[in-house]
């Protein structure tokens, strides 16, 4: 600790002392942000804050004037870090003598982005060290220095066995999340699947057929050095390298919008055709109200509602750009104050989200098992409060981006025996028409979703 207080303060001394501003006070510039000091800060404030990864690591970058390579190696740490965060501090917990829940947050942070970067780049050992261990804060380097030394030299073996526990150090995802996925699938796929939603994804843009043609945007996505490749199951879902969307001409002027596939078959599954009244009652961000809205064109409407204020606003931004029609409310789903005159609706609940996990890593760990019971009653109220718009003989559409039992089909049964007016419904999915559909990335190669369709019985004219 002594040694590392001793170079924090010569280091100290030999900076230039600024010039005096006109107050007389000295003003030192802020330290120049760097690949892994950008980490640093969205692994801590994601991990010890609550904050989502997307919208940390995007605010960061923007704050930073990193070059392209540094953005990347910034996105590679932060993003990588947090789908090994488990495995990470179980392995850093094997090297340390105090327990990593009790460290400050600078210092677990720079333990895990420097854990990372030994286990899992290529990065030079000395490197990973001792550029981690200067970000640290000054009193706790030569822990840090220690920690990640050991951990080096002393590398811990891949964890053994077919238990929640092991598979979970494996891949990252949450030892309960894996037991859940022992009820979805075959024992043989277990792993496979835990691991695809642990690795990232390919960027999807779907291409917005109200304004552009898919052969065009795919020929000008290529024209840029993209790689575009078609969707595996909907021709406007287009996969392409990864870059940023907003620097793309297609997407300013909203000929493409960033939608993932399985998203995309969402609001396929709605059916809606032109003319039809659609309500998706929990929009925000707006990528399937958006989609609905051209596909009810010509003549059709699309009212689309969140209980967020702000969401909803998002929901406004993306159908003004994309150039849809699309009146947005702020409602809660569970008491909706319109009549029961709408063709389709659809009900994107909230929902664990570890479908999502390929996009936003903190979710193969941040979802806790005692949160369950609530989503799911949230889940099923919002289903009975959406249900009340659907007219006679009309379609409800259901999806979440997540697997466990009491989110999907038990959350369906419950509805069924809530709502007798309404049946079970063959809706369009990647097999086929089927009432249920999930998809997984190590099968389909898209998020993990579940969706189900129902259909409003016929008043009976007896």
């Amino acid at each position: 600790m002594a040694t590392g207080r001793k170079r924090a303060s010569a280091s100290a001394r030999s900076v230039r002392t600024p010039r005096r501003s006109g107050s007389g006070t000295a003003r030192r510039p802020p330290p120049r942000a760097t690949a892994r000091s950008v980490a640093l800060e969205v692994v801590r404030r994601v991990a010890d804050e609550g904050a989502y990864s997307n919208l940390a690591l995007s605010a960061a970058l923007r704050r930073s004037s990193l070059d392209d390579r540094d953005r990347r190696l910034a996105t590679d740490l932060a993003y990588g870090t947090l789908r090994r965060l488990l495995p990470l501090d179980d392995e850093i917990a094997a090297v340390a003598d105090r327990e990593i829940g009790a460290l400050d947050p600078a210092v677990r942070a720079a333990l895990r982005v420097g854990a990372y970067q030994l286990r899992h780049t290529r990065i030079p050992p000395h490197a990973a060290v001792g550029e981690t261990v200067a970000l640290a804060p000054g009193r706790a380097r030569g822990f840090v220095n220690a920690v990640l030394r050991r951990l080096a030299e002393h590398p811990p073996p891949e964890p053994a066995g077919h238990g929640d526990d092991a598979i979970s150090l494996r891949t990252g995802l949450a030892p309960w999340a894996v037991a859940e996925l022992r009820r979805a699938l075959p024992i043989d796929q277990l792993e496979p699947a835990a691991a695809a939603l642990a690795a990232p994804a390919e960027l999807c843009l779907r291409v917005n057929v109200c304004r552009a043609d898919v052969r065009a945007v795919t020929a000008e996505l290529s024209t840029a050095g993209l790689d575009p490749r078609p969707g595996a199951f909907r021709a406007e879902a287009v996969r392409v390298s990864s870059t940023d969307p907003s620097s793309l001409p297609a997407f300013t002027d909203g000929r493409v919008t960033v939608q993932e596939e399985a998203s995309v078959l969402v609001a396929a599954a709605v059916e809606a055709h032109p003319g039809e009244r659609v309500l998706d009652a929990c929009a925000g961000p707006g990528g399937k109200a958006s989609h609905l809205a051209c596909l009810v064109q010509p003549g059709g409407l699309v009212v689309a509602g969140d209980v967020s204020s702000s969401r909803a606003g998002m929901v406004r931004a993306a159908a003004a750009r994309l150039g849809v029609p699309a009146r947005v409310l702020v409602h809660d789903a569970r008491r909706l104050p319109v009549p029961p005159v709408f063709d389709a609706v659809l009900v994107d609940a909230p929902c664990s989200g570890f479908g999502a996990a390929r996009r936003r890593p903190e979710l193969l760990w941040r979802p806790r098992r005692d949160e369950l019971a609530r989503l799911a009653r949230l889940q099923v109220a919002v289903l009975c409060g959406a249900a009340d718009a659907v007219r006679p003989g009309g379609r409800l559409v259901y999806s979440v981006c997540t697997f466990p039992r009491a989110e999907t089909d038990a959350a369906v049964r419950a509805f069924l025996a809530k709502r007798p007016d309404f049946e079970a419904w063959a809706v369009p999915g990647p097999g086929g028409r089927s009432p249920q559909h999930r998809l997984w990335p190590h099968l389909h190669g898209t998020d993990a979703m579940f969706f189900a369709g129902f259909r409003r019985r016929p008043v009976s004219s007896g």
